[in-house]
């Protein structure tokens, strides 16, 4: 295997980078089919660590900077976590909080937590933006606002009796 893709010791010649690049893009394609339900959808805190990880990893492999075939079993042990923990939180909810979070109230009543938005580093435009994006000019007619675990922000009206 190491006349093919070199060694890390070994300088590598610019087939062996190709090959190295083409092996590498095979297993970060098969990375992404595995997790691609979590890590290139809405991006929960796991699955940002997660990416983050394996492309620093397959970027090392490629460039000869760790053992090539040391890295490629610890990026598919990744990919293994990766998958008994979504499907873990998917299973337990305090497995589920504890790796992606939870939500934040941001409107109560129609009346805004500036506390929460504050804790959360959200501002008044980020609000409205969300609201403009849900077609509402304003929060009349809201009752709450949550700040998802994915980031969306989610507007639930008031009773209309």
């Amino acid at each position: 295997m190491h006349a093919l893709i070199g060694s890390q010791a070994d300088a590598i010649s610019w087939w062996q980078m190709t090959l190295r690049g083409l092996l590498i893009f095979a297993v970060g394609v098969l990375a992404a089919r595995v997790a691609a339900s979590r890590a290139f959808g809405k991006w929960s805190p796991l699955d940002i660590i997660f990416a983050v990880i394996v492309g620093s990893n397959l970027g090392r492999a490629m460039t000869g900077s760790a053992p090539f075939e040391a890295t490629l079993v610890a990026t598919l042990a990744l990919v293994g976590a990766h998958t008994a923990l979504a499907r873990g939180a998917a299973r337990w909810p305090w497995l589920s909080f504890l790796v992606k979070g939870g939500r934040v109230r941001l409107v109560e009543n129609g009346e805004v937590d500036r506390r929460a938005m504050r804790d959360v580093g959200l501002g008044e435009g980020d609000l409205n933006m969300a609201l403009r994006a849900q077609g509402r000019a304003d929060l009349s007619g809201v009752r709450q606002a949550y700040l998802e675990r994915n980031g969306d922000i989610t507007f639930l009206e008031t009773d209309q009796r």
